[in-house]
């Protein structure tokens, strides 16, 4: 996958070019650049500001467009006129997704957009979008309205969406129980992401946010989808933020399970006849937070890995919460053998059973066929299997699996400390 960034240079890597460089390149996808400015800035100041010329501008555009298929684009900092037009001269006829996040003031204290290129970049850049991602400052100034009162954030979203974006991303509103909220207006539907809020005064998460909203919407996801997608990749970033330089804390992308799990599930559907391993109730992939006291701790895919005919496809976007089976087997497994944090089930047969016992792994089973009446009938025995297994076990277990009953389907669960121990072992049994 190729995206394209357009924007600014940030010599501190906070934000900006070299903010989606690591994000781009952590995500998988190969990051194409044109850089619209030059900035002097750092994590305790912001200096100069120095504009790139509309030749070199179009020289870049048309050195990237003509060479790579580009899957998406994310416009950020744009500075002057002469660059929003020239932005919208070369891009108003692509049909591909461009989210553009409106960077207008840096957290150290610089102004990215001259004040009377604001309006061309309302008449120009705004219609480009197939959504836009402003915080709370950035929407008042577009929409020049106050959000207080009776101008809620769907007011002024509204407004914005009126100028021509298809979709509008307001981030960062401070609700009253200690929350950050994202409103989201789509074409018909508008609705509310919240989370819990981090104290951190931190540099890069707006570009965390955008870029990671334009990977998802490039990998064909919906716009909930996304937004979940970038809120949750943008709150580990922020978590993990780290003290580099003198001044505020820079985001750290790096550290993020979402992004582990992510390039573990591409992997594993790119493992060569995967779908004769997918069972029939199909497979989750998961990955959990350390001491995870529930499912909703535990990360997995919403809907499924499915079979295709003869491939697999993701059906769903990762969340918490977004697996009961699979992650209920990893949550009781974790609770015996902490180091254990991801899991994924696969197709039992016996041709698999039989590779699995050439191997060093360590197998436990349990028999459906023994589970007492008071659970059998429940929709969900897993956690009875699981512990039936374990039992008597003093080492870490790689797989348990059982042969299924009436109704039941046999399964393989594969578990391991992260999704790339958990593909090792994979790669050893198929």
């Amino acid at each position: 996958m190729n995206l394209l960034s357009i924007g600014g240079s940030d010599p501190s890597s906070g934000a900006g070019i070299q903010s989606d460089v690591k994000t781009f390149t952590t995500l998988n996808a190969h990051c194409l650049t044109v850089i619209t400015a030059i900035t002097s800035q750092n994590t305790s100041s912001f200096g100069m500001i120095e504009p790139v010329s509309q030749k070199i501008l179009r020289n870049q555009l048309d050195s990237v467009i003509s060479d790579f298929k580009i899957d998406g684009i994310k416009i950020g900092m744009v500075y002057n006129s002469q660059i929003i037009k020239t932005l919208y001269q070369k891009l108003k006829k692509l049909r591909i997704p461009i989210v553009i996040d409106p960077v207008i003031k840096s957290t150290t204290g610089g102004i990215l957009i001259e004040k009377s290129a604001i309006s061309d970049f309302q008449k120009f850049l705004i219609p480009l979008a197939t959504v836009i991602t402003p915080n709370k400052f950035e929407a008042e100034i577009l929409s020049k309205t106050k959000i207080v009162g009776k101008n809620t954030p769907e007011k002024i979203a509204k407004i914005i969406q009126k100028m021509g974006a298809k979709n509008v991303v307001i981030t960062g509103i401070k609700t009253k129980n200690d929350q950050i909220t994202d409103f989201i207006q789509e074409k018909e539907n508008k609705y509310q992401i919240s989370s819990d809020k981090i104290s951190k005064i931190n540099h890069g998460s707006g570009c965390n946010y955008s870029a990671a909203m334009i990977f998802s919407l490039a990998n064909k996801k919906n716009i909930k989808e996304s937004v979940k997608f970038a809120k949750e990749f943008t709150y580990n970033s922020i978590k993990n933020a780290k003290r580099l330089g003198k001044g505020i804390l820079i985001t750290d992308i790096q550290n993020n399970i979402n992004v582990e799990l992510s390039h573990a599930i591409s992997k594993f559907i790119e493992i060569k006849n995967i779908y004769k391993n997918i069972p029939e109730c199909q497979t989750n992939f998961v990955y959990s937070k350390q001491k995870p006291k529930s499912t909703k701790d535990i990360l997995a895919i919403s809907g499924r890995i499915v079979k295709t005919g003869e491939k697999v496809t993701v059906a769903g976007n990762l969340a918490y919460g977004g697996s009961k089976h699979v992650a209920t087997a990893l949550l009781i497994m974790n609770k015996k053998f902490p180091q254990i944090c991801s899991a994924i089930n696969l197709k039992y047969q016996n041709q698999t059973i039989l590779k699995i016992k050439k191997t060093k792994l360590l197998v436990s089973s349990y028999d459906r066929n023994q589970e007492p009446k008071s659970i059998k009938f429940k929709k969900s025995t897993i956690e009875w299997g699981i512990n039936s297994a374990i039992k008597n076990s003093t080492k870490v277990l790689d797989i348990v699996y059982h042969k299924g009953d009436f109704g039941k389907e046999p399964m393989i669960i594969v578990f391991g400390k992260t999704p790339k121990n958990v593909l090792e072992k994979i790669s050893k049994i198929i």
